[in-house]
């Protein structure tokens, strides 16, 4: 049996699969070693029927997620996991190579993320190049969830959201500055509180404020990161991956459109795509 797990700061989507059948498929909260330790981790496996039950039929483990970039960060993910799952090769990614996977199988590409945090990458068919890019909630993710909801709340305590917006905003989050700052500051994971707010983007994109916000995300995603990959690699396909890049593809595509690059696949979640090349591999 194998599983495959594709993990953003939110939530991570898992597959149990076998013989090329899937046994099982759900979701648990998120697996981002720079937020959450072993003993976490720990406690999310153990949270799970699924994973109880067939902790030791699994023998080949395929996780990618956000965080899992350095060595470091990619060893608390892998010794958490091979102290539950006892008789598994486990493999520990980042989610930018899972999304190119997902996207160009072993073909070369240009990825972009686009989620609760962004990102982009080359992938050459095997691997991903890495780059300075993906700098986390604070220097970067630019266009992604959590830089929407920086600029959404940054906009109400600064009294510029548009009344009716505000309005809004104001009925469906009870909000008052002392408790957003509260939660921005002393929260124990802003980034996931930041990208809480995507859903007032989706539910209001119609309005001409929210569309310049998500604009102006879209602008600075692709003029920080794609226009220069595609500068080095200007033949190569651009794919997206996340919630956010596939809830607003519609502004994403003309974001891209306006610089001359064409977007060729918009994909919500790699997870399927991932089983299915994994499951036709063992």
């Amino acid at each position: 049996m194998i599983a495959v797990i594709y993990s953003g700061s939110n939530h991570a989507d898992w597959r149990l699969a076998d013989k090329g059948r899937t046994i099982a498929s759900f979701k648990t909260s998120g697996i981002n070693p720079y937020f959450d330790d072993e003993k976490h981790i720990l406690q999310i496996l153990n949270k799970n029927i699924n994973l109880i039950h067939h902790a030791e039929e699994i023998k080949r483990i395929y996780f990618f997620g956000a965080g899992s970039s350095s060595d470091e960060m990619k060893a608390v993910v892998h010794d958490a996991f091979a102290a539950f799952f006892k008789f598994a090769k486990i493999t520990v990614s980042h989610d930018i190579e899972g999304a190119a996977i997902a996207c160009c199988k072993n073909m070369p590409g240009i990825i972009g993320i686009c989620g609760s945090g962004s990102n982009a990458a080359w992938y050459d068919g095997k691997k991903i190049k890495p780059n300075n890019y993906g700098l986390g909630y604070i220097l970067g993710d630019e266009g992604s969830g959590n830089w929407l909801g920086r600029q959404l709340i940054k906009s109400f305590m600064n009294e510029t959201l548009p009344e009716a917006i505000r309005t809004k905003f104001t009925k469906r989050y009870d909000a008052d500055r002392t408790n957003l700052l509260e939660k921005v500051y002393r929260g124990k994971q802003p980034a996931l509180f930041l990208s809480s707010f995507t859903d007032f983007f989706i539910d209001n994109q119609d309005e001409q404020y929210l569309k310049s916000v998500i604009k102006n995300g879209f602008d600075r995603l692709i003029n920080t990161y794609l226009l220069p990959l595609h500068k080095q690699y200007p033949q190569a396909p651009l794919h997206f991956e996340g919630s956010v890049a596939f809830a607003f593809q519609d502004h994403l595509r003309q974001a891209a459109a306006d610089v001359k690059l064409e977007i060729t696949h918009i994909i919500k979640e790699p997870i399927n795509n991932l089983l299915t090349f994994y499951s036709n591999k063992n």
